[in-house]
């Protein structure tokens, strides 16, 4: 690492922390030929590999515009939205491939789409998992109500 004062091709590690969100970590460095401190930013890259083959890195904002559109109309926040980007990176990261498709970072959005908001969920699965015809829609719509008679129900006080 270069010592952005005097150039020096070094310098020495003092102390390394972590992000609060775990994604970078912050390291402050002192240069041993000018003796002056300097801090660096770490993260680890991750890049998209879109359909045409271009290479382009991970952002939560095209994930946050792309979902928006899905949600158009329907009760979902801002903060929803960032919170699901926010999930989608930590599952693209889980992973640890430094190179995703932007086919399976779709197919990632589709879990916490689905806990959010069923009908958007049906609205970016209809493109992201092809469907061609009505016995697709079908078919997600019955596996939606199949999940909903199957989990249970929250009991309800007497007081109620």
């Amino acid at each position: 690492m270069f010592c952005p004062f005097c150039r020096h091709p070094d310098s020495r590690v003092v102390d390394s922390r972590t992000s609060d969100d775990g994604t970078s970590i912050r390291r402050r460095r002192q240069c041993p030929n000018c003796g002056r401190r300097f801090s660096t930013t770490e993260t680890a890259s991750l890049n998209v590999v879109k359909r045409n083959g271009v290479l382009e890195p991970f952002s939560r904002d095209k994930i946050i515009s792309g979902v928006r559109k899905a949600c158009q109309g329907r009760p979902v926040t801002d903060g929803d939205l960032a919170v699901l980007a926010q999930k989608v990176e930590e599952a693209v990261r889980a992973s640890g491939a430094s190179q995703i498709e932007a086919n399976d970072i779709g197919l990632a959005i589709l879990p916490p789409l689905r806990d959010l908001d069923e009908v958007a969920y049906l609205r970016f699965a209809s493109v992201y998992q092809a469907f061609d015809s009505l016995e697709d829609f079908e078919a997600s719509i019955g596996q939606l109500r199949e999940e909903h008679t199957s989990r249970p129900r929250p009991t309800r006080s007497v007081d109620e």
